[in-house]
């Protein structure tokens, strides 16, 4: 290709959730076009082992390192490291997060501010804080923010208020934000995957009932499969992504056009 418009050579991606999932995909999707990676999460051993082979396969450098969305003193840790390591970072893909269900009418706080903390509270850390560290001073920034269609519709008889609101919050944030930081050259946007096979989804998402209900309810008949979302992450991310901001895409397979 003579001009490709999707190059990330040169750049640094931060990606949020790297252990397993869908921040796994994403970072995979930020090597292929050419990124370099921090790969960040919780559990240290699989970003070790995910950053190793995202470098050998791509041929980028991949820096792990360990991350806890809930506390912001190891957001702006991790952040702080990674910009000494690579000297900026130019796209945060924010991809990590939670599942949570309980009958609202019972839930405790805990189990309210454990999915609200993660999901949403911890995406707006790690967006304050490479702004304010890295792209407001480069006045340049891609952020790409991952929510879940669940920030548009909930499901009868599943319990998950806290994580719809959370997913919900992270779609005004993401247009609060591009409102706030368009004048910095950053573009903040949204992704709102449907279901797809994940550590969260994995033990429900084959099931007789599960493949029933995609028949009944989504368009495309099925669940997504991972790199379906990769095209859109790496425009988002993208250096011509230039006027497109504050919007929230859902690759639901059509689940909420009903």
């Amino acid at each position: 290709m003579k001009n490709n418009i999707f190059d990330l050579s040169g750049q640094v991606a931060l990606v949020a959730g790297g252990s397993s999932g869908l921040g796994l995909q994403f970072a995979k999707a930020m090597a292929n076009a050419g990124a370099n990676v921090a790969l960040v999460a919780r559990r240290t051993d699989c970003l070790e082992k995910n950053a190793k082979e995202i470098a050998e396969e791509y041929g980028v450098e991949v820096y792990p390192h360990y991350l806890n969305l809930c506390d912001s003193k190891s957001v702006t840790k991790c952040v702080e490291d990674v910009i000494a390591h690579f000297g900026k970072i130019d796209i945060l893909v924010n991809s990590g997060g939670t599942g949570g269900s309980g009958d609202p009418a019972t839930m405790t706080d805990e189990q309210w501010s454990h999915v609200v903390d993660t999901d949403l509270t911890g995406l707006f850390y790690l967006c304050r804080d490479v702004a304010r560290l890295s792209m407001i001073p480069n006045n340049y920034g891609r952020i790409v923010n991952v929510s879940s269609i669940h920030g548009f519709v909930s499901r009868k008889n599943v319990w998950t208020a806290p994580y719809c609101a959370s997913k919900g919050g992270v779609h005004m944030m993401t247009k609060a934000l591009a409102n706030d930081w368009g004048k910095y050259n950053i573009t903040v946007n949204c992704i709102a995957p449907g279901y797809f096979p994940t550590e969260l989804t994995e033990k429900f998402i084959d099931s007789d009932a599960f493949v029933q209900l995609h028949k009944d309810r989504c368009p495309k008949e099925r669940h997504g499969i991972l790199g379906e979302m990769d095209g859109l992450c790496v425009y988002f991310a993208a250096p011509c992504c230039t006027y497109t901001t504050g919007q929230i895409v859902a690759v639901d397979g059509g689940w909420t056009c009903n």
